[in-house]
């Protein structure tokens, strides 16, 4: 198994942060152009939602397989077959408090399962074209900036 891994540090608080990245079918702070929405009207925080990224040249589907407040994070898997050529994708996005500064740490990461020739390829592809830009975006919507 395979994990890719991304984090940063926001000049926000922990509970600011959470408050924007919570809900599991709002999306536009990690840059994503598209439209998203949780499929049968279900609660964006409710374990089973399915989150629908309606993208210009596909649609990808993930499900929310746990959301906590008291750990600031939830964790995700594809409903279909990923994008990519890998199996076992469960994801994990957590924003921690750092009690020195009161700025929020944010990590994102995934473990999943490819050929092992690629385990390489697509852990840096995940962590830089994945993880990496999008929690950039997330400091440019804290910060005020629309991507």
């Amino acid at each position: 198994m395979a994990r890719s891994y991304a984090s940063v540090v926001l000049d926000h608080t922990a509970d600011q942060v959470w408050a924007v990245i919570r809900p599991f079918g709002h999306y536009a702070w990690a840059g994503v152009q598209g439209e998203t929405v949780i499929e049968d009207g279900r609660a964006d925080d409710a374990v089973g939602a399915v989150r629908r990224v309606t993208l210009p040249d596909r649609v990808i589907r993930q499900k929310l397989l746990a959301h906590s407040d008291l750990e600031r994070s939830y964790t995700y898997a594809f409903c279909d077959a990923p994008p990519f050529p890998v199996r076992n994708y469960v994801a994990i996005l957590r924003v921690t408090p750092v009690t020195e500064s009161a700025q929020a740490f944010v990590d994102w990461s995934a473990t999943f399962d490819c050929e092992p020739e690629e385990v390489g390829h697509w852990t840096l592809f995940f962590e830089k074209q994945g993880f990496a830009t999008w929690l950039a975006a997330l400091r440019d919507f804290m910060q005020g900036r629309r991507p």
